[in-house]
C-alpha cells in the first residue's frame, strides 16, 4: 500500500490529535494524526506502549503528546518516550499534507 487519506486538515486543531484507523498490508492500524503547536503534522501509533490506551486523547505540547493515563510523553518525530513509565517507543509514520487532505503511509514506518 502507499499513503492513504487519514483525515482533512480542518479535522485536527493546532496542538490537537485525531484517532483514525487505517489499513496496512497486515491489517488495521490505529494512528494518532497530530498537529503540534507550530502547526507541523505528525502521525504516530495511537496506542501507548505502556498502558495500551489512546494517545490521541492526550495533551499535545510542543512536539510531544502525553498519555492521559499515566503521563508518559512521546516525541512526535521519533516516537521515543521522554518520561516514564513508558520505556518503549511507538511507531511513527510518514505524513503528507496535500491541500486539505492529510495522507499517512502506515506501511513505511520511519
Amino acid at each position: 500500500m502507499s499513503a492513504q487519506l487519514a483525515c482533512y486538515t480542518a479535522d485536527v486543531p493546532v496542538a490537537g490529535a485525531l484517532r483514525v484507523e487505517l489499513e496496512s498490508e497486515t491489517g488495521p492500524v490505529e494512528v494518532a494524526v497530530v498537529r503540534d503547536e507550530s502547526g507541523d503534522w505528525h502521525a504516530i501509533s495511537d496506542i501507548c506502549s505502556h498502558g495500551a490506551v489512546s494517545l490521541s486523547d492526550g495533551e499535545v505540547e510542543g512536539c510531544t503528546v502525553e498519555c492521559w493515563l499515566h503521563g508518559s510523553r512521546f516525541d512526535l518525530r521519533s516516537g521515543k518516550p521522554l518520561s516514564p513509565p513508558a520505556i518503549k517507543p511507538v511507531p511513527v509514520y510518514p505524513v503528507t499534507v496535500d491541500g486539505e487532505r492529510v495522507l499517512v503511509d502506515v506501511d513505511a514506518p520511519l
